[in-house]
Order: C-alpha cells, then sequence, then structure tokens
C-alpha cells in the first residue's frame, strides 16, 4: 500500500537483507566462473526473475541492489512495474503480437523477438508511440533494445529462429533501424546437469561470432543464457547476460502449483527451498508456451 504521497513504505530490513546474501552469492558465482574463462564479471549483467513474485518483495529485492528485472507475462510486468520503482525491466518471455504494443510500453529491453514478423511489428510501434518517421533512420536513443532468440537446439518445444533462418532474415531485420540489435538469446533444453548445458551455450555463442562476421551487422555482442541451475557454465561460454530466478527469490511453483508463488515460509524469506533437480517453474523464461 502506498502513502498519501505515492511512495511505498520502506521494505522489510529482514527481507533485504536476505536478498542481498542471495545476490552476492550468485555474483560471487559469476565471478567465479569469469574468472576461470578469463572475463571480467563486469561484462556480466544479472536479470533477477521475479514471475509471479509479489511487488513488495520484488521492492525489497531492487533495495538489495537487484534492479534489473525479468518478467514472462507483458500482463503482469504492466501491473507491477510502476509499483516497482528503480528498476529495468527485461521481457523473458514469448511475446504475442496483440501484446507488443503494452511491451514497448513497460520494458526496456525484449528478450525474445522471435520471427521476422514480430522484429517488424516492434519496429513499426516503437516508431508510432515515439513520434518517428515511419521509415528511414533513427537515433540511438529512440531505440528499443532487443536481442533475437535463437533456438540452437532444434527443440520444437522452444521458441526462437532456426540459425538459418536468422542467417537469411538478419539483414532484413537490421533495417529496422527503431530496433537496436543487441544480441542473442537462447532458453536452453532441460537436463540434468549444468555441464549437459554447454553445448547449447557454446553454439549460441558461436552463432553470435558468425552472425557478426558479416560487413556493416548492426547486431551486438550481448547473449543472454544460462539460468538458476546453470548459469555460471553460461558465463564461462560467453554470457553477458544470465536470468536468474529460484538463486534469487526462491523456488516458485509450477502453474497450478498447491504453493502461493513466491509466499516465504517460516525460517527462510526467500521462500521454500528447490524440491526437485534441474530448474523449477522461476528460471523458465520463453521456455513456456504461448499462451
Amino acid at each position: 500500500m502506498t502513502s498519501g504521497d505515492g511512495t511505498y513504505p520502506p521494505p522489510d530490513a529482514e527481507l533485504v537483507a536476505a536478498f542481498r546474501a542471495a545476490r552476492d552469492r550468485v555474483l560471487a558465482t559469476i565471478a567465479d566462473a569469469a574468472a576461470r574463462a578469463g572475463r571480467d564479471a563486469a561484462d556480466v549483467t544479472l536479470v533477477a526473475v521475479s514471475k509471479t513474485v509479489e511487488a513488495a518483495r520484488v521492492r525489497a529485492a531492487v533495495a538489495a541492489g537487484c534492479t534489473v528485472l525479468g518478467e514472462n507475462r507483458v500482463q503482469e510486468a504492466a501491473a507491477k512495474a510502476p509499483e516497482v520503482p528503480g528498476a529495468t525491466w527485461h521481457l523473458i518471455g514469448p511475446l504475442q503480437a496483440n501484446k507488443a504494443r503494452r511491451a514497448v510500453e513497460t520494458f526496456d529491453v525484449v528478450e525474445t523477438v522471435d520471427s521476422l514478423a514480430l522484429a517488424a511489428r516492434l519496429d513499426r510501434i516503437v516508431r508510432e508511440m515515439r513520434g518517428l518517421p515511419a521509415s528511414g533512420e533513427v537515433g540511438p536513443g529512440a531505440r528499443l533494445r532487443v536481442l533475437l532468440q535463437a533456438n540452437v537446439d532444434d527443440d520444437p518445444a522452444k521458441a526462437g529462429f532456426d540459425p538459418d533462418e536468422l542467417e537469411r532474415h538478419l539483414p532484413t531485420i537490421e533495417r529496422l533501424e527503431a530496433l537496436e540489435l543487441a544480441g542473442l538469446m537462447t532458453v536452453g533444453r532441460l537436463v540434468d546437469t549444468a555441464e549437459a548445458a554447454r553445448p547449447t551455450f557454446a553454439a549460441l555463442s558461436a552463432l553470435s561470432e558468425r552472425l557478426r562476421e558479416r560487413r556493416g551487422s548492426r547486431l551486438g555482442v550481448a547473449l543472454s543464457m544460462g539460468m538458476s541451475h546453470d548459469y555460471a557454465v553460461a558465463v564461462e561460454e560467453g554470457a553477458t547476460i544470465v536470468r536468474v530466478g529460484t538463486a534469487i527469490f526462491g523456488a516458485r511453483p509450477a502453474p497450478g502449483g498447491a504453493a502461493a508463488a513466491g509466499a516465504a515460509v517460516a525460517g527462510d524469506p526467500l521462500g521454500p527451498a528447490v524440491a526437485t533437480p534441474g530448474v523449477d517453474a522461476a528460471d523458465r523464461g520463453s521456455g513456456e508456451p504461448r499462451a
């Protein structure tokens, strides 16, 4: 609940401390992985996946330093974002065409551009909403930052461009000047161990290098890959963005689960521990089907 001037009461100090400790653990893991790969950990952005977490808890996480947030659903983020000041918002779930305008209004970054048609629609909407010419060049400050989602595993359950398809369409996408093509994103296969995810991450890194070799390419170097169970391996393979939910907010139930999503339990302000190996609903990102 807000006060009369639209501000919110300070978040619970214990909860902020718990989120800060969780964030510090994740950042330490990122730093260790970066050191093993000869990389600078400062080049890796932590996106805290806040889907299904109530706004009051997300405000506590922001107060703890988790200022870059990832959400799966446009409607949930649009309702939550005004209640969580001081955050940058990434869309990490599938984007339906009829929600593209709301997504442009809500998110700073759309990580899941998975078709030429969606890219063209976003370009048109950005131009309309920001008072830009219908075609032609756009200044860098007016562009919407996006990542192109690639299905490097050829997994029929996952969204994203087939790598060869992306290579064919990229010259056309690069002509959509209202989009800042920051880089690539992928959702990995469900695997039993973090090491088993390495081929997926290596494939996305190799695809990025291949696509950027083309003269005049506007594709950036960002690589969004890795979640709570495998982000260290992703950093070793070149991730510049990791999407971490469970390790920050605690486990959340799969859709239809009985537990209240994001709820704390006695003795653990971050919520219940992960009940099953692998990955839970908190981290799946755009692995979920379109609905």
